[in-house]
């Protein structure tokens, strides 16, 4: 697909307003939300920490498919994906404002889940040679593509890339979910709880779409990392 200048700054400027949308959207929700905001440490906290997070590097690979996928589903797809959880991403942060609290962690992620999930995540999802920081490491995540993988999937082209996009979005997409069905189970104010199980709605929904995808591509998904 051609991409001309005009075209990169039009999904620029829509990126921008998707994001203003969901700050907005997160910061009108304060009528929704507990008068005493959640105390650090606590399930909607680190949700909205580590979900934003993880779906930043969703974002930056659907960007990158936009302007080089061949495939008119694949980039329908991945507008789909980047508007969507731009907004949410909006949404988590504009809370995180009103709540007074950082918008990225403190230490390791995930450590909002129980110990058992957080401790069952770590070893089940852990891969050499990932990046880690003290700030919530996103590659430590579930799903989350390496350096390696994202510079990969950037120097790819044609079918190649949107069957590899294909892989590494549906890997994320699972690995999102975990958090996401955690924190609609055990959020404590109502609309992180509803934010969280739109989510696990709409990746779940994703997700399938994406396996028939692969399967039309002659391609197998990525294990789990």
């Amino acid at each position: 697909m051609a991409v001309t200048g005009r075209s990169v700054a039009l999904l620029a400027l829509g990126i921008v307003i998707v994001l203003l949308a969901g700050v907005v959207l997160g910061l009108w929700t304060q009528k929704l939300l507990d008068d005493q905001p959640p105390s650090p440490g606590s399930i909607d906290i680190g949700f909205a920490q580590d979900m934003a997070i993880h779906h930043n590097q969703a974002i930056e690979m659907s960007a990158i498919a936009l302007s080089q996928a061949v495939d008119p589903a694949v980039r329908t797809l991945a507008f789909d994906v980047l508007t969507s959880q731009q907004s949410q991403v909006g949404t988590m942060q504009g809370w995180l404002v009103l709540w007074n609290r950082p918008t990225l962690p403190v230490g390791d992620s995930m450590t909002w889940m129980s110990e058992e999930d957080h401790i069952r995540q770590s070893e089940a999802h852990s891969m050499p040679g990932m990046e880690s920081s003290t700030l919530g490491s996103a590659t430590t995540m579930p799903g989350m593509a390496t350096s390696d993988e994202i510079r990969k999937l950037r120097q790819n082209s044609g079918t190649a890339f949107d069957a590899m996009f294909l892989q590494l979005l549906l890997r994320h997409h699972e690995g999102g979910l975990a958090m996401a069905r955690y924190g609609r189970d055990n959020a404590v104010v109502p609309a992180v709880a509803q934010l969280a199980d739109s989510i696990v709605r709409t990746q779940t929904a994703e997700s399938d779409t994406i396996r028939r995808m692969l399967e039309d591509k002659n391609t197998v998904p990525l294990p789990m990392n």
